[in-house]
């Protein structure tokens, strides 16, 4: 079964930029994206075989995600962790596959000069929670922007963005809070040591084109799934957005 998750950065402008025709040639059982950016009913995805499922932000051209599936969920649950606080910007669809759980997120991000750092972290402990609860139950997909490079070996220039958003050791220490509770980073369990693979890259200073960029975009599953990933992959080649899409296949 093969995946995809892309930060599309605004779905309308990236339909205009061949959205589609990538999604075509990937041939994914299950696309999830973030930052859509949109109402559903917007804009017409002339996506052939999917089902659309879309959590959009209350606030207009914000946040949002939406995930579009050929395989039928047996449940989809917007908001999932069904706390006040994180229920108002889309960030968070989840969908029961009968045989695992799909959960498609869009992390928070925690502002220059961390000043979303404090809702950041309770978002991170709560998730966490939620996670661990579904695992319970059956497998997790977990995936989507989560907003931090872990290690350094995530970004081009770890010592100049010690500190920063998406590099502070808050938000590390959180992600290995996490893989610690019985979840695996896919791409980094087939590639343990693999440098220059990123997934974000910011607009300035030709940082794409460079190659200076962030590896923030991932697809972590339960511990007792990960022999069953077949292929964990960062897609630069494809063009429409700041983020790039990552895949996972799973047998």
């Amino acid at each position: 079964m093969r995946f995809i998750s892309w930060n599309v950065n605004g779905l309308r402008a990236c339909l205009e930029k061949g959205f589609v025709s990538s999604m075509e040639e990937l041939d994914a059982d299950v696309i999830c994206l973030q930052e859509i950016k949109m109402l559903e009913g917007q804009a017409q995805v002339p996506l052939s075989g999917y089902q659309a499922f879309y959590n959009s932000a209350e606030k207009k051209g914000y946040s949002g995600t939406a995930v579009f599936t050929r395989v039928q969920p047996q449940t989809v649950v917007k908001n999932g962790m069904d706390i006040e606080a994180h229920s108002h910007e889309g960030r968070m669809i989840t969908m029961d596959f009968g045989a695992f759980f799909l959960v498609n997120v869009y992390t928070p991000n925690a502002k220059d000069g961390l000043l979303r750092l404090d809702y950041r972290m309770e978002w991170e402990d709560d998730l966490r929670a939620y996670l661990q609860k579904l695992d319970e139950e059956k497998p997790v997909i977990y995936c989507g922007d989560l907003n931090v490079a872990h290690e350094e070996i995530d970004l081009k220039n770890p010592k100049a963005n010690r500190g920063n958003a998406g590099f502070s050791d808050e938000e590390r220490g959180k992600m290995t809070q996490l893989l610690s509770c019985g979840f695996t980073d896919s791409f980094r369990y087939l590639h343990p040591e693999e440098t220059g693979r990123y997934s974000w890259w910011s607009y300035r200073f030709n940082a794409r084109k460079n190659n200076a960029g962030w590896r923030i975009d991932y697809f972590i599953v339960s511990d007792r799934i990960r022999d069953r990933i077949v292929r964990a992959d960062i897609l630069p080649d494809i063009f429409g957005s700041d983020h790039c899409p990552v895949l996972l296949e799973i047998c």
